[in-house]
């Protein structure tokens, strides 16, 4: 008996993924570098439809045609080495999907060199995590449309259900379109995790209650605007006690790790000239951390210069709640804009109304707004950004002093807040009709002739502002 599709990879992720297509009435085809690991996933599970191959002639051979086979592998030279191996033994009109965290481009160049081959490649985003792999993740597969008719019923099955019953998954678009939107939902992850660390801070610093208080207060948080998953799980992260009793968070080392999809957000919106401070902020702030012994000893020597403050317990927790809403809304308005920038450069034509769409389940940044944002950018297309979206510009606008007041009182007591502070400037500079920006050209005409536009007149001019 053949089977149904075929996975590559069996570390966490990918073997989660392949019982959650077994479970959906698929026989699995599974294949390691690593034969034990094979084998040992295989027999851990007995009874289940999946099928255990040693070799990926075996593989390849045990899959029905036209062929389906998902790799879980590291983005990078394992790709690229397990794609080498495969794509001899597969004939045209196969597909593989990459389901990791690949970089877009690459994506593309695989696509390429696989074009005159008919064999298909697809990039898959796929997002939610150990749990949502097994039990339904937010799947983002970019390719052609002929590769997305021969797998959609598959990952239609196997994706997350939003609340309305629709499944977390579409194609997005053409070549690397499915990894490069989930990369920006990975950067979006950034922004929105070092805001809740931020909140989690400046709480702490400022009222001085306890981690559990704050567990809480977040608990709470999830019955508001703020509910998301995020918010969920750190809920459950401040209340999880050690041994001991006392709150564990407060015994981890404070260097957050990266796997370097918040730093590749950042570089595709450099790339193309799109602003997401936020974001930026987000990935600066872990690599600050991981400057520990630094900063320990900056800590004993460098003055704060501290001003006087003093926050109320209950007006501050409301404060709080209505900025951390803000700067998470201003924070997946960069997330879109920037994915709107890179649709234009790369003709992948997205529907970001769709994108929304597929991470109201499943994936790590679904929120119960993200129903009411993929509304608004459908009903609304003619709007250059999530910001200018009723009811959105509505509910920013309505939280902004809060913003501004939790950006001024993290100041006053000297504690960094780079995401806040950041989605604030962003806003700030995106409402400005006349930003300083002329200093700018100014100065880069006086130094280097780089010529400059005028406001009254058509054309490039240059200056000589230095005369003997």
């Amino acid at each position: 008996m053949t089977s149904d599709v075929g996975l590559i990879g069996l570390a966490v992720m990918g073997q989660n993924l392949a019982l959650n297509m077994e479970s959906r009435g698929n026989t699995v085809s599974v294949f390691n570098r690593t034969t034990s690991k094979t084998m040992d996933f295989v027999e851990r599970h007995p009874g289940n439809n999946l099928k255990a191959c040693r070799t990926l002639e075996e593989f390849v051979d045990s899959i029905k045609s036209p062929r389906r086979i998902m790799l879980m592998v590291q983005a990078g030279r394992a790709v690229d080495a397990v794609v080498g191996q495969l794509v001899p033994l597969l004939d045209e009109g196969d597909t593989i999907m990459d389901g990791g965290n690949t970089y877009y481009e690459d994506t593309e160049k695989r696509a390429a060199s696989l074009v005159d081959s008919g064999i298909h490649y697809m990039g898959v985003g796929v997002s939610g995590g150990e749990l949502g792999a097994r039990f339904g993740p937010s799947l983002m597969p970019g390719g052609p449309p002929a590769a997305w008719a021969m797998v959609k019923d598959l990952l239609e099955s196997i994706a997350a259900k939003a609340p309305d019953g629709e499944p977390c998954v579409a194609l997005l678009g053409p070549g690397g379109a499915g990894n490069a939107v989930k990369t920006v939902h990975n950067g979006c992850e950034y922004g929105v995790m070092q805001l809740i660390a931020e909140t989690y801070h400046s709480i702490r610093r400022i009222l001085g209650i306890s981690t559990n208080e704050i567990g809480h207060i977040f608990e709470s948080w999830q019955n508001t605007e703020l509910s998301s998953y995020l918010v969920e799980i750190t809920a459950i992260v401040l209340g999880h006690s050690d041994e001991d009793g006392e709150p564990l968070v407060e015994r981890i080392l404070d260097q957050a790790g990266a796997k370097g999809t918040g730093k590749w957000t950042v570089e595709m919106a450099l790339s193309i000239g799109a602003p997401v401070p936020t974001i930026g902020a987000a990935v600066d702030a872990r690599n600050i951390s991981s400057t520990k012994e630094e900063r320990v000893a900056a800590s004993t020597v460098l003055d704060a210069g501290l001003l006087p403050s003093t926050a109320d317990e209950e007006s501050y927790v409301t404060t709080m709640q209505e900025a951390l809403y803000c700067a998470i809304l201003i924070t997946y308005a960069q997330a879109l804009s920037l994915l709107d920038k890179l649709s234009a450069e790369r003709n992948y034509n997205l529907d970001l109304a769709a994108v929304a769409s597929l991470w109201r389940a499943g994936c790590i940044i679904r929120a119960g707004f993200l129903d009411d944002i993929s509304k608004a950018l459908q009903e609304q297309p003619d709007k250059s950004n999530l910001l200018l979206c009723e009811p959105f510009r509505t509910e920013v606008a309505n939280r902004l002093p809060s913003l501004r007041k939790v950006v001024i009182a993290a100041t006053q007591h000297g504690i960094p807040v780079p995401a806040f502070t950041s989605a604030l400037q962003y806003y700030d500079a995106y409402r400005t009709a006349t930003l300083p920006a002329n200093i700018i050209q100014g100065l880069r005409d006086c130094f280097g002739a780089h010529t400059y536009k005028r406001t009254d007149r058509p054309g490039s001019f240059h200056t000589e502002w230095i005369t003997e």
